[in-house]
């Protein structure tokens, strides 16, 4: 027996380790890892991250999509950089696509060419390039509905809200940027239509587009500045939001629907490691897989087609891209005689309103948004359950009602392109396009309401009464009724989790002195809003009113199994 041993240790001598020896390459990263703690001392922070609880719901995927396709784009946008060329140089076309041999055109788009013809891959980068942007912005907006129509940006979330809504703003500003960097007649023709936006600013426009342009439209400084913004400065921009974004969420609990063992206090589902960082890693790919299915079959922004831009040549047919549908159709909407002149000076208020204010105002109102509803109904509180868009109808309808004017203004920025398909009068179109930008918000916001409140109301009806189950049960007196199943109580509290909206305390006129307060007028306008958004509320069920229908019920069943004469059954 050695020096340094035990009698006793020989009782444990056949015990099996409680979990097998670490490798020889987890030792190792084990070692990395602790050397780059002992000098960061990132452990704890990294730790906290690891064991952090996401829940699990199909819409919180589409932030993911929205992160994933920046992610593709910015890859591409890489391998793009590689071979392009911003200048506005001219040069005569020597490459592989013929119909364009010996065209003098831009050096920008004669290197749009070459990656689209001679680089290998280089096409199909450049699809995969425009796709993923586009989804980016299509799953950015999503999203953004997803949590404006759950509630989700209440306290304490309204600065994710805030830099939501700037991440949004700021991909319409890289989309236009990108698209306008490759110089054919399509992009030239909408630069071309946004420098005239610019020459719309009262006082100021023609100086600010001389600055932009470096000098008279085309010039020969516009793509490269653009291309600047495009790869740089935006990009850096929205790299900085999104990582608050992500901070942000992680700091906070992450916000959850309603459900049984679900509160304010809790988060219920998995930790990032292991299971939610597999399953985020894999939705990468299949995110970026179909966005490479997508553009391998789906082309996309066909430069060759038009040709490259020339000042005094347009395309027919031009339309800016859908997420710059809304101005345009704004602009194409508001009537000419808003345009006058004064002391020498053009006022042409359909630009400056379409072009230059609806954008500002669309998103200021989202931003201001949040702000609004709190102080309108008085809640302070800190919100982590999201809400059921029926049980909150004023803002389901104010919602709808925005996305109305949002589809009408967009389509209207085709009012041509209709007129031209259909065979239409253009001008008929323009005017019922002006009825419906005014008509539509507010059928919309009507219907919408009735239905969320209607919804609302057959709740209620299946927590008293319970599901409709089709059976069919004949009466004594040769009545039929059907036999409703209660719900059990995990199924009822989505029902009637939610909390009713409290009256709102306003304080008179006058204080206890007689002495009048100040601010009547304001607390006047946030009744009359407290009831538009209130008034017509419909309560969830309460504790006494499912024990009183539970009685009843009861009851009723009692009666009919007494009285049922034998022989009769269900049918």
């Amino acid at each position: 027996m050695s020096a340094t041993s035990r009698p006793a240790d020989a009782l444990r001598a056949d015990d099996q380790p409680s979990r097998p020896p670490l490798g020889k390459g987890a030792r190792r990263a084990g070692g990395v890892a602790g050397w780059i703690d002992d000098r960061t001392g990132a452990a704890k922070g990294v730790g906290y991250l690891m064991k952090k609880v996401f829940p699990d719901h199909w819409s919180f995927m589409l932030g993911e999509i929205a992160m994933y396709s920046m992610i593709v784009c910015m890859l591409t946008g890489v391998f793009l950089t590689f071979w392009f060329d911003p200048t506005q140089g001219e040069v005569v076309y020597e490459g592989s696509y013929v119909p364009l041999q010996g065209v003098e055109m831009s050096r920008a788009y004669a290197s749009t060419l070459d990656i689209s013809f001679d680089v290998k891959g280089g096409l199909l980068i450049r699809q995969i390039h425009h796709w993923s942007a586009l989804l980016f912005i299509v799953a950015l907006s999503v999203h953004m509905l997803r949590v404006f129509f759950t509630g989700a940006f209440r306290k304490p979330r309204e600065i994710n809200w805030i830099i939501g809504c700037v991440l949004s703003l700021l991909a319409l500003v890289e989309g236009f940027a990108g698209y306008s960097l490759p110089d054919d007649l399509l992009s030239g023709t909408g630069l071309r239509a946004a420098q005239g936006f610019i020459l719309a600013i009262p006082v100021i426009g023609s100086y600010v587009s001389y600055a932009l342009f470096g000098g008279g439209f085309p010039g020969e400084d516009i793509i490269p500045r653009l291309y600047s913004v495009h790869i740089l400065l935006l990009p850096g921009l929205l790299i900085a939001l999104f990582t608050a974004h992500i901070v942000l969420v992680a700091v906070q609990k992450h916000t959850q629907y309603p459900g049984p063992g679900r509160t304010n206090d809790n988060v219920v589902g998995f930790p990032v490691m292991p299971v939610y960082a597999a399953k985020a890693g894999g939705f990468f790919f299949i995110v970026f897989g179909g966005i490479a299915l997508i553009s391998s079959l789906v082309q996309i922004n066909a430069v060759w087609v038009h040709g490259p831009y020339m000042p005094n040549a347009t395309t027919a047919g031009a339309q800016p891209d859908w997420y710059m549908g809304f101005p345009d159709g704004a602009l194409r909407l508001l009537p000419g005689w808003l345009e006058f002149t004064t002391f020498g000076y053009t006022w042409a208020w359909p630009v400056i309103i379409g072009a230059l204010l609806v954008i500002p105002l669309f998103y200021g109102g989202m931003i201001a948004y949040p702000f609004i509803e709190a102080w309108v109904t008085g809640d302070k509180r800190e919100h982590h359950l999201l809400d059921r868009p029926r049980n909150r109808p004023t803002r389901t309808a104010l919602g709808v009602a925005a996305l109305t004017l949002y589809g009408v203004l967009m389509f209207a920025a085709s009012n041509d392109i209709m007129a031209i398909k259909f065979d239409l009068s253009i001008n008929d179109i323009t005017q019922l396009l002006r009825v419906l930008t005014f008509v539509g918000p507010v059928i919309a916001f009507w219907a919408t309401k009735r239905i969320c409140l209607s919804l609302q109301r057959h709740d209620r009806e299946v927590v008293l009464h319970g599901r409709e189950t089709g059976r069919i049960v004949r009466g004594p007196g040769g009545d039929f009724h059907e036999v409703h199943a209660p719900l059990d109580a995990y199924e009822r509290w989505t029902y009637v989790q939610h909390d009713p909206a409290e009256p709102l305390q306003i304080e008179g006129d006058t204080d206890a002195n007689g002495v009048p307060r100040k601010g009547g007028a304001k607390r006047k306008l946030r009744a009359r809003l407290h009831g538009f958004f209130f008034d017509d509320e419909i309560r969830p069920v309460t504790p006494a009113e499912l024990e009183a229908a539970h009685h009843e019920h009861d009851e009723h069943e009692a009666v009919e199994g007494a009285k049922e004469p034998a022989g009769i059954g269900s049918r």
